[in-house]
Formats: structure tokens, C-alpha cells, sequence
């Protein structure tokens, strides 16, 4: 074979060949169309059932909650129609209510629209018969002005007078029942709370003066003492400030002076002089040097020793100064200083019985009178000095009141300040305490008697127990028994006001009634 035939042959083999495959190829892929048709047609049936499924699910599902809420919808209406219905049952009976009401109002009104015409023909009938009685009242009042010969006002203040009378004595009575019963009670506890103190308390007895005496070796030291034309003695009054009195008594001098402690200065001068024998101007003011010294270093020890026996600590300098200084100062006669020591115990005394600070009550005590140290270079009551003083150098306020009320200058607000009062009252009360001068004695008996005489329906008055008690006898038929209490109330305040005396006065008024038979 030729090579044409060949390569024919081959192109013919080739084509052939072509064709087979792709006639396979064609077959094959017919198939794979069809498979892949047939599978997609799978997926949609499968797709379209799975829908129909999600469908019929979702269907049910809806009914389901639509079923449901249905039967929350019905029941919710079957709730509110049951509430609806119970307003309208509740809202029916309150109108049934308020029905009935009305009914009842209706009726009220109209009994009451009859009542007020009964009530004004009742009224209109008062009035006619006010008018008849008012008419008849002022006839009986005109006849009996007439009578009586009393116009209706004077009546009137006669009626006012009595019923006044009559309140006094019953208010008389009042108080005097009261007073009793308030006097037994508080005077069985004071009584039990002072004798208590008194008795745990023993003071000295006073015999201080008001001038000091110095004894002489012989009356020829007069005139030395007196000297050249008078010069010694005008030196010893001038360096000591009081005066030298030089008279008839035998072998004496007097000092006076108001102040006690240059006094006493004057005194030891004075004595030392006379010890010594050289008495002249230079040595006078020397000798009152060294004794000045001495006293002022006496009285700080004297104020602090009273302050270590009473047990006061803290109190400032110049205060124990100024008690030393009471050591040098009476009054009535009694030293001030024992005063006050005595008063400091007797507060402390009373305040333990009292469950009450003892040691500010001995404190108060000690330094009540702490005034009267200075009292001759101030004015004003020695109370009110004493507290000034007091509060200058650092007390508390307490204290302070305490001292400036222990005399009534301002009024007590403490129990405190009530106990220093009275324990003021004890020590210059009790026997031998104080001594005044028989004018002065003598004088203030009369002046209570005649202060009780000043009243009306006293007839005799009487100042006893050294004028510590004013006994009154009244007229019987002038002075009821009520009336005697208001009576020693009225003498007791004006005595306050009118007289100045130590401790306190007792006003006892006395009536009595004497009838008198006689037999044939």
C-alpha cells in the first residue's frame, strides 16, 4: 500500500474514532444530564415535601397559639365581666343606699322645719315671759331699795365686801392649814439635819472686842509714849493709822481703829516700844516695819491653815490673803475667821446628811464672808464685795452665787447657796456666838416692839429671849384666828425691811377669848 492510502486509512480510522468518542462522549454525557435531572428533580420533591412539612408544622403551630389566645382572651373577658358586674351590684346597692338617705333627710328636714316653729312660738312665749319677770324683778328692786335704804351698787359693794371678807378668811385658813402641815414636816427634817450639825460642831465661845488694850509697866510710860510735844505718839498714829487714846485709866492705852488689822499691827508696835524703851520717831517707824511684816506673813499662814482644816484645795493666792486678813476682823463681836471656819463645817456637816458635795459646801462655808476683809475699802454689802472678789480670782459660778446670796442680795437658786445661809444663821445664832452693845440692844427690842405695835389690833407686844422672839397678844374681837397668820406674816416681812439684825427674829402672835359667868 501507498503511503496515501495509509495516511487515508488513518484519517479514516481517526474520523471514525472521533465520531466513536464523541458519540460516547455525547451518551455519557446524555446520562449525567439525566442523572443530574433526576437528582435535582430528587431535591425539589424532597425540597417541596420538606416545605409542605415546615407548612404544615407552622399551620399547627399558628393554631396552637391561636387557641391559646382564644382561651386567655375569653377567660380575661369572663374576669372583667365578673368585675364589671360586681361594680354594677356594688354601685346599684349605693344608689339603693343613697336613696334611702335622701328619704331619711326629707323626713329630717321636715321634723326639724316643725321643731324650729315649736321653738319659735316658745321663744316668742320666753320673751313675753322674760318681759313680765324683768318688770316684776325691778319692782322688787325698787321696793327693795326702798326698804333697805340702799341704792343696787352700794348693795352691790356691801355683797362684794363680805364675799371678800369671807375669801380672806377662808384663804386665811387655807394657808394656816398648809403652813402647818408643810412647818411640821420640814421643821421635824431642819430640826434633825441641825441638831445633827450642831452637835458634831463645838465651837469656841466670843470674847473678841472692838479696841485693843495695852497694859503699861507704869503711868510714867504715858509720857514717853506721848513725847516732846506730842511727836511720838502723832508718829505711832501715822505709821499705823489708828488712833492712841490717852486718858485717866491707870496703867492702859486704847488702840481704836476700824480696821483690825492695823490695829493689831499697832498693838505689837506698841508693846515691842515698850519692851525696848526707846520710843522715838525713827524707831517707831522702824518697829511698825518689822511688825507690819510679821502680821502679813501671820495672815497668809492663818488663810492657809484654814484652808488645810477645812480641806479646800486650789484656791487662789490673794484669796487666801484676804481670809488670813478675817483672822483681825469681827463682827458682833465674833471673829470672822472662826465664822467662816465654823460656817465651812456646819455647810459640810448638813451637806453629808443631804448626800451632797461636801467638800463645795465647806468650800462655800470658808469663803462666804470672804467680803468682809475688804468691806471697809468698797462700797456695797459685804456679800455682793465678797463675790466680786471671788469671781476676780477664779471661782466657778456656783461659789459665786453662793456668796452673793448668803445675805438675801440676790436669791438663792441652789441648794447650795440655801445651806450657807443657814449654816450662816446657826453660828451666829447659837449661845455666846455674838454680843452687841447695850444701847444697840436695848434700842432694837423697842424698835420690834413698836414695829409690832403699828399694827391694828395688836394690844400688847413683847421682844423676849434677848430679841430673838417678838410675842404678840391681839385683841380678840378684832382679830379672828385666821387672821393671826397673815398677821405674823405682815409683822415678819416689815421687820425684814425695817431692822438689821444677826440670826433671826421668831414672830409669835397670841389671841385668846375669855368668857366670864357668874353665879347668884
Amino acid at each position: 500500500m501507498d503511503i496515501t492510502a495509509v495516511i487515508f486509512l488513518s484519517v479514516i480510522v481517526f474520523a471514525v474514532g472521533f465520531l466513536i468518542a464523541f458519540w460516547i462522549r455525547s451518551r455519557l454525557t446524555a446520562r449525567k444530564i439525566t442523572a443530574a435531572e433526576q437528582e435535582a428533580g430528587g431535591i425539589i420533591d424532597r425540597a417541596d415535601k420538606e416545605a409542605k412539612t415546615v407548612l404544615k408544622e407552622a399551620k399547627l403551630h399558628v393554631k396552637d397559639e391561636l387557641y391559646q389566645m382564644k382561651i386567655e382572651f375569653e377567660k380575661e373577658t369572663k374576669d372583667n365581666v365578673a368585675r364589671l358586674r360586681k361594680r354594677e351590684k356594688r354601685l346599684t346597692q349605693k344608689e339603693e343606699n343613697i336613696d334611702g338617705k335622701l328619704e331619711q333627710l326629707e323626713k329630717r328636714d321636715a321634723n326639724i322645719g316643725k321643731k324650729e316653729e315649736h321653738l319659735n312660738r316658745r321663744e316668742s312665749s320666753v320673751k313675753a315671759e322674760e318681759s313680765k319677770y324683768q318688770a316684776l324683778i325691778e319692782e322688787q328692786k325698787t321696793q327693795l331699795e326702798k326698804i333697805s335704804g340702799f341704792t343696787a351698787e352700794e348693795a352691790k359693794t356691801l355683797l362684794i365686801k363680805a364675799m371678800e371678807s369671807d375669801a380672806r378668811y377662808e384663804g386665811a385658813k387655807l394657808i394656816k392649814r398648809i403652813e402647818n402641815e408643810t412647818r411640821e414636816e420640814a421643821d421635824r427634817k431642819s430640826k434633825k439635819i441641825m441638831a445633827t450639825a450642831i452637835q458634831r460642831y463645838a465651837g469656841d465661845y466670843v470674847a473678841e472686842k472692838t479696841v485693843s488694850v495695852v497694859n503699861l509697866p507704869s503711868d510714867d510710860m504715858k509720857g514717853r509714849i506721848i513725847g516732846r510735844e506730842g511727836r511720838n505718839i502723832r508718829a505711832l498714829e501715822a505709821a499705823t493709822g489708828v488712833d492712841l487714846i490717852i486718858d485717866d485709866t491707870p496703867e492702859a492705852v486704847i488702840l481704836s481703829g476700824f480696821n483690825c488689822v492695823r490695829r493689831e499691827v499697832a498693838r505689837l508696835s506698841l508693846e515691842m516700844l515698850i519692851t525696848d524703851g526707846r520710843i522715838h520717831p525713827a524707831r517707831i517707824e522702824e518697829t511698825v516695819k518689822k511688825v507690819s511684816e510679821k502680821i502679813d506673813k501671820e495672815i497668809r499662814e492663818a488663810g492657809e491653815q484654814a484652808a488645810f482644816d477645812m480641806g479646800v484645795h486650789g484656791i487662789h493666792g490673794e484669796l487666801i490673803q484676804h481670809i488670813g486678813r478675817l483672822k483681825f476682823r469681827t463682827s458682833y463681836g465674833q471673829n470672822v475667821l472662826q465664822h467662816s471656819i465654823e460656817v465651812g463645817f456646819l455647810c459640810g456637816i448638813m451637806a453629808a446628811e443631804l448626800g451632797l458635795d461636801v467638800k463645795q459646801a465647806k468650800r462655800l462655808g470658808l469663803l462666804h464672808d470672804i467680803g468682809k476683809a475688804v468691806d471697809h475699802e468698797v462700797e456695797g454689802p459685804h456679800a455682793l464685795i465678797g463675790a466680786k472678789l471671788a469671781k476676780k480670782h477664779g471661782e466657778p459660778p456656783r461659789v459665786v452665787h453662793a456668796i452673793s446670796a448668803h445675805h438675801e442680795d440676790v436669791p438663792p437658786k441652789s441648794i447650795m447657796a440655801v445651806l450657807v445661809q443657814s449654816a450662816d444663821t446657826l453660828s451666829g445664832a447659837r449661845p455666846g456666838a455674838r454680843r452687841e452693845t447695850l444701847e444697840s440692844y436695848i434700842k432694837r427690842l423697842e424698835d420690834l416692839e413698836n414695829i409690832a405695835r403699828s399694827f391694828k389690833g395688836v394690844g400688847k407686844a413683847y421682844a423676849i429671849q434677848a430679841g430673838r422672839e417678838l410675842r404678840i397678844i391681839v385683841e380678840s374681837e378684832k382679830i379672828s384666828d385666821a387672821e393671826t397668820v397673815l398677821l405674823s406674816r405682815d409683822i415678819a416681812k416689815k421687820i425684814e425691811e425695817s431692822l438689821s439684825y444677826p440670826g433671826q427674829i421668831k414672830v409669835t402672835v397670841i389671841r385668846e377669848t375669855r368668857a366670864v359667868g357668874f353665879a347668884k
